[in-house]
């Protein structure tokens, strides 16, 4: 028999006990005694619990016909509460336990003892134990595996690799772009299959297949094809490095009614496209993080999500295909954890698979051949990062789940541009490898890192980005040997062949200006000289108005634009294109280096010894101009060999070493503020509404001095985190301290900054022209 036929009738027996007594307890006059609610309550074992605190609240006098009726209504109200809260509690019982049902047996039988058990708490007629003690969370051996995007459309498998074709036999050097350009049209008799004239490129309304093809030299290594859907699994040179699992609706025309009901692979079925779809403003995007756990340890994983996160299972997880199990959770609760529902959108898959498993990446792909051109670049995957309504719930769900623990925070008030403001917090695992060399260093994946986004303000990137599409995936990032060599190949193939990709714009400030204090502070020279001597420059056009020089000037050029007295300054006036890097890395890597790094707008950070190399494309997946979409990022890290003073032995490198780049993080945000007021800016110049043009050549002048104003205070920070790492390391707890307390000076001199240019963007939003 159910518990809510138990369960009523007791109820009603004890409304009635209630209401026969009801004349002497209204007219009677008598005091209100817990005597005569006991035989109302008895056969409610659960309102015994209530008993004392019931007891101390009636056993007072309180003569009179209204303390009576009081004492009619109290116990009631405890009734109907008590079976309220009973149906609820049997409610969360059985959605965990279906849950727990979902995992395979033997996770069952651990969580509850016997599936009887699970089967009696199903039906509402067994009293569950009392829970224990929840144990730490255990750390799972969780590593990137694969990122799955849903797209609009792909083409056919053949039609890809007729385009690698064309791209190995070209290889071009690509010195003379010109050159080049003629030499591409010729292999294809004129009529590229892919791009347009270089000068209209456009980054939206883009095949992101043939963008990693073309801009980032990828090849398709993996095909599957359903009833419903076609996948394209593309990757770098190093198969074992990042890997993009691509799907779309293979008929498109076709309604969801007539196509096939189930797939083979559930990881492939149309079903989920369109589930993405609805719940993601139609969107496309990244919508799967993929992970690798060790044989035996995906049960686990789903135990504890049944256990601490029963809504975020998927039905009917995990699932069995020959030589592998996936389980597939979503990621995000809709609001604060706990108290909303699972957001249907982005997936977090678990993939527990054989060594000898006849598939490429996922059941249903297979390997197929593909050919690098000389330059590829191998690729491996570094951070993936979400945008979401609460960071902090993520990040319980994060450790509740698997074990995974805050490794930095960006603090509120730290990454802000204007107005816009967010919070950000890394998490990741600790997978205890030991990294002996660089090699090491760039293939290992073990090491898991999600940076978690959330807005403070309703104005900035992040917010639009989940006003538009929702929470989500902001960017993926990946790591690579040689970052300038594979922006410089990228930029180059966009403009030979009108395809690829395009990179987020940084101003040239953040890389070194040319004024009258550089020159003073690098030089020694008085503030009149140096005054005169950047006057010198820019009347010989070689300095612009916002004091940039010439990237591409040559020595001879500045000596004739020099004063006379002044020759000697030579170095200092080349070094400003560069000036803000060469502060940071001094003379340790080359001018040719310095320039490439400006010239391919490479962001650049130090973290002690170690170097991070850092740069972000613009959107991918983005049908419009202007939409929010996710983007990707290619980073470089450079690890310093450190000795144990001790032994004098190399010690490990340290995963992440470089850091995530506190001075990239607020450049990044600013950069895109930057981008979106300068497309706007040229969009009111193309309309000739010079009001606008004003308006939003303000904006970008703010943001940049900005940006400028905060390196210093962020380079501060950078140096008290290394050093305070350092003090911690040699147990050096006062030395620790002092740098610690140096880094929150820091944050705090950054977040008054932040506070005067949100003052200044507001007052600047407030006086908007109409139209902006």
């Amino acid at each position: 028999m159910s518990s809510k036929l138990v369960l009523l009738p007791t109820l009603l027996a004890a409304a009635f006990v209630l209401l026969c007594a009801a004349p002497s307890f209204v007219f009677g006059g008598q005091p209100a005694t817990t005597s005569s609610l006991r035989t109302a309550r008895s056969a409610v074992p659960e309102a015994l619990e209530l008993e004392t605190s019931i007891s101390t609240a009636l056993e007072v006098s309180t003569p009179g016909w209204w303390a009576n009726i009081v004492t009619l209504v109290v116990p009631l109200a405890i009734l109907i509460t008590l079976y309220l809260q009973s149906e609820r509690r049997k409610s969360m019982e059985n959605h965990r336990a279906k849950a727990l049902l979902n995992c395979s047996e033997d996770v069952a039988l651990a969580a509850y003892g016997a599936p009887l058990l699970v089967l009696g708490r199903l039906e509402g007629a067994l009293t569950p134990p009392a829970p224990a003690q929840a144990p730490a969370p255990t750390a799972w051996s969780v590593s990137f595996s694969h990122v799955h995007i849903y797209c609009d459309e792909l083409k056919e498998l053949s039609e890809y690799k007729s385009l690698e074709s064309k791209l190995n036999e070209f290889n071009a050097g690509c010195g003379d772009l010109a050159a080049a350009r003629q030499t591409w049209l010729r292999l294809w008799d004129g009529k590229p299959a892919v791009g347009t004239d270089p000068a209209q490129w456009r980054g939206h309304g883009q095949d992101v297949v043939e963008q990693m093809l073309v801009g980032l030299g990828f090849r398709v290594t993996g095909f599957g094809q359903t009833s419903d859907t076609r996948t394209m699994v593309v990757t770098s040179k190093d198969a074992e490095g990042v890997k993009f699992v691509i799907t779309a609706h293979d008929k498109v025309n076709e309604s969801p009614a007539k196509r096939q009901k189930t797939e083979a692979f559930d990881h492939l079925d149309a079903k989920h496209l369109e589930r993405f779809a609805q719940h993601r403003a139609g969107r496309q995007g990244i919508a799967v993080l993929g992970f690798k756990v060790k044989p035996g340890e995906l049960d686990g994983i789903c135990k504890r999500y049944a256990e601490k996160h029963p809504k975020l299972l998927r039905e009917g997880m995990p699932k069995e295909y020959p030589g592998a199990k996936i389980l597939e959770v979503f990621a995000y609760y809709q609001g604060e954890t706990g108290t909303s529902d699972q957001d249907p959108g982005t997936v977090l898959r678990f993939v527990e698979g054989a060594e000898d498993a006849d598939f490429w990446v996922l059941p249903g792909l297979k390997p197929t051949a593909a050919a690098f051109d000389s330059s590829a670049v191998p690729a491996y995957c570094d951070h993936w990062v979400s945008n979401v309504v609460s960071r902090r719930g993520f990040l319980d769900t994060l450790e509740e789940t698997l074990g995974f623990t805050p490794k930095v925070d960006f603090n509120a008030g730290v990454v802000a541009a204007g107005e816009a403001q967010i919070e950000s917090t890394v998490t990741g695992n600790e997978p205890g490898t030991v990294i002996p060399d660089p090699q090491k260093a760039l293939k290992d994946q073990s090491q898991v890192y999600l940076p978690i986004n959330n807005a403070l303000s309703e104005v900035g990137h992040v917010h639009l980005y989940l006003k538009e599409i929702g929470q989500g995936v902001q960017h993926i990032a990946s790591r690579v040997e040689d970052l300038p060599a594979l922006v410089q190949k990228a930029n180059d193939m966009r403009k030979i062949t009108g395809a690829g990709l395009s990179f987020l714009s940084i101003p040239r400030s953040y890389y070194g200006s040319l004024t009258a204090r550089y020159l003073c502070r690098v030089s020694g020279l008085e503030e009149p000289a140096a005054q005169k001597l950047v006057a010198a420059l820019r009347g010989a056009g070689l300095v612009d108005a916002n004091d940039i020089l010439d990237l591409d000037v040559s020595r001879e050029r500045v000596l004739e634009a020099l004063p006379s007295d002044s020759k000697d300054l030579l170095e200092h006036v080349m070094r400003a294109r560069y000036g803000n890097l060469h502060a940071l890395l001094r003379d340790h890597i080359s001018e040719d280096a310095y320039l490439r790094i400006v010239r391919n707008n490479v962001l650049v950070d130090v973290q002690g010894d170690d170097l991070l190399l850092q740069i972000f494309t613009n959107s991918i997946l983005q049908r419009a101009a202007g939409e929010e979409a996710p983007f990707l990022e290619f980073i470089q890290r450079v690890c310093s060999d450190k000795k144990d003073p001790v032994t004098g032995e190399a010690r490990p490198i340290k995963a992440g070493c470089g850091g995530f780049g506190i001075r990239n993080f607020l450049t990044l945000f600013l950069s895109i503020e930057v981008s979106k007021a300068t497309r706007a800016r040229a969009e009111a110049q193309a309309a000739g509404k010079t009001d606008l043009v004003q308006y939003y050549g303000r904006m970008v002048d703010a943001f940049t001095s900005q940006l400028e104003e905060s390196n210093p205070v962020l380079t501060a920070i950078s140096d008290a985190m290394t050093f305070e790492g350092e003090a911690l390391e040699a147990k050096d707890a006062a030395k620790a301290q002092h740098w610690a307390d140096e880094k929150v000076k820091g944050q705090q001199r950054l977040q008054e900054i932040s506070s005067k240019y949100k003052d200044l963007m507001r007052t600047l939003r407030e006086r908007a022209p109409e139209m902006a």
